[in-house]
């Protein structure tokens, strides 16, 4: 049986180095079999000034597609689109990630042995990555199943359940899946500020087979820069990330069939995304600028719990 793996990177930077920091450690796995697709997202610093560097044998493993910028979900489609008939799986790296020697050889050795369809390792990360956690801390608030010592492979018998909790353990750059799941299971790109992965996430972890975890880190965060730099509640931008992290979820919850907590679990989420919301706009209007009443108008069109979220942290605010 095949074990090439596509590795597919979305690339928008804007600092010269990065993607060529990811790449060496793409050409360090210990898992040799795979090819590489770079998706260049319009991206302002040109992804020739990455690739002329590298020795000539790397350079013909790596396929680039370029495409206006249209968002990290569309570049991933775009990639998965072009993953070659040969491939026994795709693997997902940030261009400003780097991955551990051992990944590919982990996920194919889980995928392969176990007759799993997806696979997570754990990132690791530097304080600013605090929000994330490693897979084996998951053991010490579900049941977890241990498959292998070396790896060290576990599964997760509600796993989809465990992640509408919290999904902090789970990041696309330690994301690997098989053919079951890349040639039918795509992001959904309008949502490019947020939430994407999320829904990807759990579309993955609904329609496989099974889904591996590995407690051994198979990726290291990095600091790239990107379209979320900067990107705070006073942000232009920070009202659609909130009103698509709730569209992300509104379309989880409708898509599958949910039990009483798995529904308690979105919609909490839901209403943190409305009260994010809310509260950015209230600071727009204590900076004496005008909200951003159009994309309010059709959040509470689709959403009127919105608005009794508005009068609860104005009541609160009034209270204090």
């Amino acid at each position: 049986m095949t074990t090439k793996c596509t590795v597919i990177i979305p690339y928008y930077q804007r600092e010269p180095g990065i993607l060529q920091r990811a790449l060496k450690s793409v050409f360090a796995q210990t898992h040799a079999d795979f090819d590489v697709i770079v998706v260049d997202d319009g991206s302002p610093s040109p992804v020739e000034l990455e690739l002329d560097a590298l020795p000539l044998a790397e350079r013909a493993r790596i396929a680039v597609i370029k495409q206006a910028n249209a968002g990290p979900g569309c570049a991933r489609n775009m990639g998965l689109d072009h993953v070659p008939s040969d491939s026994f799986c795709a693997a997902f790296l940030d261009s400003d990630d780097e991955w551990t020697p051992d990944h590919l050889k982990n996920a194919v050795a889980a995928l392969s042995l176990f007759d799993a369809d997806c696979y997570w390792a754990t990132i690791t990360g530097g304080d600013a990555f605090y929000y994330h956690f490693g897979v084996e801390e998951l053991a010490q608030t579900t049941t977890v199943n241990r498959l292998s010592q070396d790896p060290p492979l576990v599964e997760v018998p509600d796993l989809a359940g465990v992640m509408l909790k919290n999904w902090s353990f789970l990041h696309l750059s330690c994301m690997v899946i098989g053919e079951n799941l890349l040639r039918r299971i795509r992001f959904e790109a309008s949502l490019r500020l947020a939430a994407e992965d999320v829904l990807f996430f759990y579309d993955c972890v609904r329609a496989a087979r099974r889904t591996v975890l590995c407690e051994a880190a198979g990726a290291l965060r990095g600091e790239g820069i990107n379209i979320f730099h900067g990107m705070d509640s006073d942000s232009p931008l920070f009202l659609k990330q909130q009103f698509n992290t709730w569209v992300a979820l509104d379309r989880l919850e409708s898509r599958f069939a949910h039990g009483p907590q798995d529904k308690a679990s979105i919609e909490s989420y839901k209403q943190t995304a409305r009260r994010q919301a809310i509260w950015g706009q209230m600071r727009l209007i204590r900076r004496r600028r005008l909200p951003q009443i159009g994309l309010l108008a059709e959040w509470a069109w689709r959403d009127p719990k919105i608005l009794r979220s508005a009068v609860e942290l104005a009541v609160a605010k009034i209270a204090r």
